[in-house]
């Protein structure tokens, strides 16, 4: 791959600015993807990864069906679609979710079970360092949902306390908390890697 990859970002609800800006600190050209044309078009899928941002999983849920996004999203994905989710993007990538609100649906694509706001609500937010295998981090944790189970093909890539808060499974990645609130480039830069391995 030649040139700067290019981030479909999920923004139909929830923290996308943030986002926006720290990939294009990185030298990426995002787009936003509100339906299922700005994912693919003719000559196939548009962009070269994805990002599932927080916000409210049922309602980001409920977006992606009326907007004609789930299935070309969940599509792309499953075909090999490097993609980051935070928070209710993790939620919104599980197989599984412990606790759906009525008629909620996840993805189905990485292979772990999820508890929705499992850390608290909005009072309970908090800024903190978290050890991963990635190295430590400085992450905010905003009504976060926990990783109740975890499949045979899934890494743990970081806990908070005893609960599972990271996890990877090929190129889906994903996360409990906020990165791109405290300026935490990690996981935005591996995404943008991974479309370089992918490409090779």
């Amino acid at each position: 791959m030649t040139g700067s990859p290019t981030v479909g970002l999920v923004a139909l609800q929830g923290g996308v600015r943030e986002h926006r800006l720290m990939l294009e600190g990185l030298g990426a050209r995002v787009v936003p993807l509100r339906s299922g044309d700005d994912l693919v078009g003719p000559d196939g899928v548009r962009v070269d990864a994805v990002l599932l941002p927080g916000g409210e999983s049922s309602t980001i849920d409920k977006l992606l069906r009326m907007f004609d996004l789930f299935e070309p999203l969940r599509a792309s994905i499953a075909a090999g679609l490097p993609a980051l989710g935070t928070c209710a993007g993790l939620v919104l990538l599980a197989a599984d979710v412990d606790d759906r609100a009525p008629g909620q649906r996840s993805l189905g694509l990485l292979d772990v079970t999820v508890r929705r706001n499992a850390l608290g609500s909005q009072v309970d937010s908090a800024e903190t360092e978290l050890a991963s295998t990635l190295g430590p981090l400085r992450v905010a944790f905003i009504r976060a949902p926990i990783v109740t189970r975890v499949g045979p093909g899934v890494d743990v890539l970081a806990r908070r306390n005893e609960h599972v808060v990271a996890v990877r499974q090929g190129t889906i990645t994903g996360i409990a908390f906020h990165p791109e609130l405290t300026g935490e480039t990690v996981f935005h830069r591996r995404l943008l890697e991974s479309v370089h391995c992918n490409s090779v």
